[in-house]
């Protein structure tokens, strides 16, 4: 054999095995970057319907809210209480008592009921999804009534005494004299209404009567339809009573009123009903052989939860769409460099492609690097990025401080997302500010931390808690938005001081920290040194 051809067949064993080494290298990168990328769009999906079940949450709690002050209007108006002071000093009877003629009702009396009846009407004339508006004395005579047609108009609602007892203790003991009794079918118009009573008293705080009102469901359950779900189009909701387990809308007609079937959501109501904390959470389940995911938000005030379910082959559809493209974009790869490889034997010229094809690739693998480690919106380090790095931190001592936004969804919520967004990139830069090349990590929705080398300006723990408080101090600057409103945001805030053995753990132990602590206070930043509470 010449040494020209020894040469050439050296060369191309060595050429074989770079680009062998290559493979396995895209391969394993790959992979990495499938499984990176799938947990990632997962816990953005979760994020997303979270963000969903909350907006429908507040949706139901203003519905609930906006009706109860419309009954609180109502009762304090004078025609109410004119009418219920007559009615204590006179026999209901002759006021009420349809059967009663109308020649034996007293005049005063007649000319009260008159005039409280034109408002009660007037009133409910003014209240979309109008179930019913009326005027009940203490004993449960009905005075007044959007509909005196009814057969329950001039007639009394509950005359066992101990039914009459538990109302009137219920609305004693509510808010202000005000009983939401929840969502139940009306036994006047046989349809599901939001149903409640709002006490009225004398100038002695002794109750005369009371107002009622009736809402049908109808007009929430408009509204929860009529907001869109993007990327979940085919997502459902339904709300459960925390208390009894029984569905109260979302669900098919008979099965309103009726206990869930499903152990995740009895569960639910088992751990949290009677609570005071809003919680958020998700599980999934199967049903007609398909997988599904519920996300959850009890809502405390009125003892509810509401629940998103949506397919997972929906609400999962783009973490499989970049599996699909990432496991093309492999396959591809590899057919690039099986090619190349069969045409640099033969060809000087091909060898010279595979080298440009080679850098386009690296290019190509710095760009979804780039895409897969950072926070596009605010350019901050990701999450992934954190659990990477700490791997090579090394047993150096580093702070870590964790700045999340207090209740950031509600900024989204009476502010819009826009506002949202730029609540989140004025945090940013502002830590870049005062912690300049420092490493700013995006590990939540609206939480940040930063790394800080325990060296040079930062060695004493001091010196790190006069920054961050410097830094918070600047962050609850009220931001203003282009229209001239002001938003005010708040921080919860911790710092942890680690050296050896640093993992992605610490994320959890700061938003641990700050969910307990609450709202930072200036000068009062909880720190915590995990090497020495070991």
């Amino acid at each position: 054999m010449s040494k020209s051809k020894k040469k050439d067949k050296q060369s191309s064993s060595a050429l074989n095995r770079i680009l062998i080494i290559q493979l396995i290298v895209i391969l394993g990168l790959s992979l990495f970057i499938t499984n990176a990328v799938s947990k990632a769009t997962r816990q953005n999906t979760i994020e997303h319907l979270t963000s969903i079940a909350d907006e429908r949450a507040q949706i139901v709690k203003t519905y609930v809210q906006n009706s109860e002050n419309t009954l609180k209007a109502f009762a304090k108006a004078k025609q109410v209480s004119d009418l219920l002071a007559y009615s204590k000093q006179y026999d209901l009877a002759t006021l009420t008592d349809p059967e009663t003629p109308a020649e034996n009702k007293d005049p005063a009396g007649k000319e009260a009921q008159a005039v409280a009846q034109k408002f009660t009407t007037d009133f409910g004339n003014d209240i979309e999804n109008l179930e019913g508006l009326w005027i009940g004395s203490w004993d449960t005579h009905v005075m007044t009534h959007t509909n005196p047609a009814l057969p329950e108009s001039g007639m009394q609602t509950r005359k066992d005494l101990a039914k009459q007892q538990e109302l009137q203790n219920a609305m004693r003991n509510g808010r202000g004299g005000l009983y939401d009794t929840g969502f139940i079918i009306s036994p006047g118009s046989g349809k599901q209404c939001l149903s409640m009573y709002q006490a009225v008293y004398d100038d002695n705080g002794n109750p005369m009567g009371f107002a009622g009102l009736g809402i049908f469901t109808s007009g929430v359950i408009e509204t929860l339809d009529s907001v869109p779900m993007k990327g979940v189009e085919h997502s459902t909701y339904k709300m459960v009573d925390a208390k009894s387990g029984n569905y109260i809308f979302g669900v098919a007609e008979d099965q309103i009123n009726t206990q869930t079937d499903n152990q995740n959501i009895l569960a639910l109501c088992s751990q949290y009903s009677g609570t005071s904390q809003e919680v958020t959470g998700n599980f999934t389940y199967r049903q007609g052989g398909k997988q599904y995911i519920s996300i959850w938000t009890y809502i405390p005030e009125y003892d509810w939860i509401i629940l998103i379910d949506d397919d997972t082959a929906e609400a999962f559809s783009l973490m499989r769409t970049m599996i699909i493209y990432l496991a093309i974009f492999g396959v591809v790869i590899i057919s690039l460099i099986v090619v190349f490889n069969i045409i640099t034997k033969r060809q000087e010229k091909v060898n010279q492609k595979l080298v440009s094809t080679i850098a386009k690739n690296n290019m190509t693998k710095k760009s979804l690097n780039t895409a897969m480690f950072n926070d596009v919106l605010t350019g901050a380090s990701n999450r992934v990025s954190f659990s990477m790095n700490a791997e090579k931190m090394g047993d150096a001592e580093r702070y870590f401080v964790m700045f999340n936004i207090a209740a950031f969804s509600d900024i989204n919520t009476v502010y819009g997302n826009d506002a949202g967004d730029l609540i989140l990139v004025n945090t940013v830069n502002t830590l870049k500010e005062y912690f300049p090349d420092k490493e700013i990590y995006r590990t939540g929705s609206d939480e940040f931390i930063v790394d800080i080398p325990a060296e040079g300006d930062f060695a004493e723990l001091n010196a790190v808690m006069d920054k961050v408080n410097i830094a918070f101090r600047m962050l609850v600057v009220p931001f203003e938005l282009e229209d001239g409103t002001n938003v005010y945001p708040k921080y919860k805030i911790a710092v942890v001081k680690k050296g050896n053995g640093i993992d992605s753990s610490i994320i959890a132990t700061l938003k641990d920290m700050t969910n307990k602590t609450g709202e930072a206070t200036y000068g009062l930043i909880d720190f915590l040194d995990l090497d020495a509470a070991m």
